[in-house]
């Protein structure tokens, strides 16, 4: 094959020098190479995978496609069959073996002159090499000059085929809500209040289709947001929840007095459980209409409806057969005959509220109950019409049987667990003593403003009713403390929890001292307008004391108590402050106990000793030292009240008291007890002013200061002892006035 000489580099075009100064000086390059572009990036490239006039620097003959024009052409190496033996090696043509002068087509790439290839140059894998070893030409682009051979074949391939651009798959649009199940939705919105729930109902129609959903609204309870909440808005939860509602209570929704009527709202409820109307506007005929609408009714109340009559008892006897529970008090066009009728027709009613119902005199209904039994609570407070003989139809029946041998009707014993008799002016000590005997599961009994009752009656009760908790005797004038006597020698001593002797007048310290020493259970106490003294408030304070653990705090946490007795002790004339400084001092009582801890003693620094090995070598071991010394650990522990009392008392101590109390509550001690201490410099500054004799004008100026004291001490909202006192500001005032 001819040789060709090499021309000189004046020869040679811009781009064709740009891409030979590029190979020839790669060791040089710096460290950020200028980038090229356009037609002198495209030459460099080709540059890179294929033979160049640079040849002709190393003395070697130009290749055979040259066509000696001076113009950069294109070796196309390695274009033999698949069988050569350099079909997998794309790199042999930069090899640094000579070729002897000769270049061939199969054998060029291994002798043609190996060029040094720069570290950072991009090295460009090839696919495919089973079929081709060389780099494809873009398109457009010819690989063969006039007058080349016609035995070397041209490519004409993609530049980039080997190169494959995936796009990303589009990001599906996330709607957190929207996707959500309708389930967890309604279960969100349940934690809500039912305002909230309106409020949120006007974001979008979809969230107000979501929220006055029937689902929501199994259990429509208004009696805490029924004065927030529009009657348009009721009304339509109410027919939009519909066949949901099991539990619907309407307790003073006043805004529905025009409402009533509206489409589908007394039809739109059918499966109601619990209805409760109570302090409503309704008319009579929108109350029958709810009642003839539901059928599985068990609680109702229509207490203070004045359009709940006869004819809805009636209703409620012929489609309410699973009835339990029925409150008409104060409905004053209900009386004992539409009573009646639901008694005879609800086998399962166990519960009758019935207080301002009149008709009570009637033997025959009385009889009914008697016979029936299944009463478990019966109020009929400030019902005049009864009597005692109705009274005793109800608990003895019609002509019992009487036993020989102790006087008393053989019956059954009463199923009453609950019995409210307040203010029955028909009732007097007669009526009262068929109880006893006769309700040995009795838990609440209610006695309060009755005539005539007297200590023998309620001694024998109390000894029959091992179950009592809630006693009241309020208004009983005539009892003595033989009746608190007895109580607390009553089987019914350690369950009592509330019990009520206000205006007993001759109640006193020999009864309720022994109450409270034996009633350990005790939780409510109204003992106003009695002759209790400040006794009964000490011995209350050591009840608990005593009842009530405390609790340890190891730690500076706020602890806040609970109230665990609540004693009504006003009016009280032999109550002073010195027994209600007792009960303040119980209620912010902290103890504080130190103990020491010995721990264990603390490891020195290590020493390095040097013993003899076996191969005459020292070897270094660590050795840590004990130390001798004993640590000691102090630990402070605070005990503070579980359970405090909250006391009413005598107007003139009861701000003082409530402020105490509101500090203890919050968890405050120090700050209430520095409330008692000038509390009660304050109270012995005002007896010391009172009395007569020398120093008098000094005793007055000490209980105006410690007058000023206590005031700054309770308008004050520091918790510190040890904090600064801020005072009022006070001006001396006019000398004349």
């Amino acid at each position: 094959m001819a040789q060709v000489n090499v021309e000189t580099r004046g020869e040679l075009d811009g781009p064709t020098q740009i891409a030979r100064q590029l190979i020839d000086d790669s060791e040089a390059f710096p460290e950020q190479s200028p980038k090229l572009k356009g037609r002198a990036r495209l030459v460099a490239r080709l540059h890179r995978i294929s033979s160049s006039q640079s040849i002709g620097s190393a003395g070697r003959a130009r290749a055979r496609t040259y066509t000696g024009s001076g113009k950069a052409s294109v070796s196309c190496l390695s274009l033999s069959s698949a069988a050569t033996n350099y079909e997998a090696s794309f790199g042999s043509s930069l090899t640094s073996e000579p070729s002897n002068g000769y270049s061939t087509a199969p054998t060029s790439g291994a002798n043609t002159p190996g060029l040094q290839i720069p570290q950072r140059t991009r090295v460009r894998a090839l696919s495919n090499l089973s079929t081709k070893s060389s780099a494809a030409m873009p398109a457009g682009v010819s690989t063969v000059r006039p007058g080349t051979p016609s035995g070397i074949a041209t490519v004409n391939e993609d530049y980039f085929a080997g190169v494959e651009v995936v796009a990303a798959p589009p990001r599906k649009p996330l709607n957190f809500w929207g996707d959500m199940p309708t389930e967890i939705r309604m279960q969100i919105l349940r934690y809500l209040e039912p305002r909230e729930v309106v409020q949120c109902s006007s974001v979008s129609k979809e969230w107000q289709k979501m929220c006055f959903d029937g689902q929501m609204w199994a259990n429509l309870d208004t009696a805490a947001f029924y004065q927030d909440i529009p009657a348009d808005a009721l009304v339509r939860i109410i027919t939009n929840a519909g066949p949901f509602v099991r539990d619907l209570n309407l307790r003073g929704c006043v805004q529905l007095r025009e409402r009533w009527h509206a489409k589908g709202l007394s039809d739109a409820c059918t499966n109601l459980e619990n209805f409760s109307l109570q302090g409503c506007k309704i008319d009579r005929t929108a109350i029958h209409s709810f009642l003839l609408s539901n059928s599985r009714l068990v609680h109702v109340n229509l207490s203070g409806l004045a359009g709940a009559t006869n004819s809805a008892m009636r209703i409620i006897a012929s489609h309410c057969p699973k009835l339990e529970y029925l409150d008409v008090s104060w409905c004053n066009n209900i009386d004992t005959r539409g009573l009646r009728r639901v008694v005879e027709a609800c086998p399962g009613l166990k519960d009758l509220r019935a207080g301002e119902v009149t008709g009570w005199e009637d033997v025959e209904f009385m009889q009914e109950l008697f016979e029936r039994n299944t009463l478990e609570r019966l109020i009929l407070m400030n019902c005049d019409s009864l009597t005692d003989e109705s009274l005793a139809v109800l608990i003895e029946g019609t002509a019992p049987e009487v036993d020989l041998m102790s006087g008393r009707p053989e019956v059954p014993p009463r199923r009453l667990k609950h019995l409210d008799l307040t203010r029955c002016r028909g009732i007097t000590d007669q009526g009262v003593r068929t109880f006893v005997n006769n309700l040995p599961e009795i838990e609440g009994l209610q006695l309060s403003k009755l005539n005539g009752i007297v200590d023998a009656t309620l001694t024998e009760l109390l000894l029959t009713t091992p179950n009592l908790t809630h006693l009241d005797l309020e208004e009983l004038d005539q009892l003595s403390n033989a009746v608190l006597q007895s109580l607390a020698s009553s089987p019914c001593a350690s369950r009592l929890r509330h019990l009520s002797v206000s205006y007993c007048e001759q109640f006193g310290d020999v009864g309720m001292l022994a109450v409270f020493r034996t009633c350990r259970n005790l939780r409510s106490v109204d003992m106003d307008n009695t002759r209790i003294s400040d006794l009964v408030l000490t011995e209350a304070a050591a009840l608990m004391r005593e009842r009530t653990p405390r609790t340890l705090i190891h730690d500076n946490e706020v602890f806040k108590p609970a109230t665990g007795l609540r004693l009504v002790a006003y009016d009280c004339q032999n109550v002073t402050w010195t027994g209600v400084r007792e009960v303040l001092s119980r209620n912010a009582e902290v103890f504080t106990t130190t103990r020491a801890l010995e721990l264990a003693p603390l490891d020195r620094p290590t020493v390095a000793s040097s013993l003899p090995s076996a191969s005459s070598s020292v070897e270094h071991i660590s050795t840590p030292l004990r130390s001798t010394t004993p640590r000691i650990h102090v630990v402070r522990e605070h005990s503070y009240p579980s359970e405090v009392i909250q006391l009413k008392c005598f107007y003139t101590y009861q701000p003082t008291v409530e402020e105490h109390t509101k500090r203890v509550m919050r968890g405050d001690f120090v700050s209430a007890r520095k409330l008692e201490r000038k509390w009660a410099e304050f109270m012995i500054a005002q007896e010391e002013a009172g009395a007569v004799g020398a120093g008098s004008r000094r005793r007055r100026r000490r209980a105006r200061e410690a007058a000023m004291m206590h005031a700054d001490e309770e308008e004050s909202l520091g918790s510190g002892v040890g904090g600064g006192r801020r005072r009022r500001a006070r001006s001396g005032g006019c000398a004349v006035m």
